[in-house]
């Protein structure tokens, strides 16, 4: 029953972020900084008014800013394999 569960939260997380608002709410941060990080770099995709980007598009370009591997943890992220990918890259260091 446990793997049912694991499965459908794991597709819960959206493919595809659309809206400032849902790109904020993603980073955690106000829109405002997610429309500036956007002026910086951040891959966003503008079709007229609207915008999207994808959660793996951000947590990339934030391990490319940054310099280090990073994920934004969400209810659906296995926090067990960020934390062991974390400490691998803190023992290569």
């Amino acid at each position: 029953m446990a793997k049912k569960a694991s499965a459908s939260i794991i597709k819960s997380q959206p493919e595809v972020l659309k809206g400032w608002k849902e790109i904020a709410s993603f980073l955690g941060e106000p829109v405002s900084v997610a429309q500036r990080w956007a002026t910086e770099g951040m891959p966003v995709v503008r079709e007229g008014r609207s915008v999207t980007t994808t959660p793996d598009q951000i947590n990339e370009w934030l391990a490319r800013v940054s310099k280090k591997p990073v994920h934004i943890a969400t209810p659906e992220s296995d926090l067990t394999a960020e934390l062991k990918r974390g400490l691998a890259f803190a023992k290569k260091r």
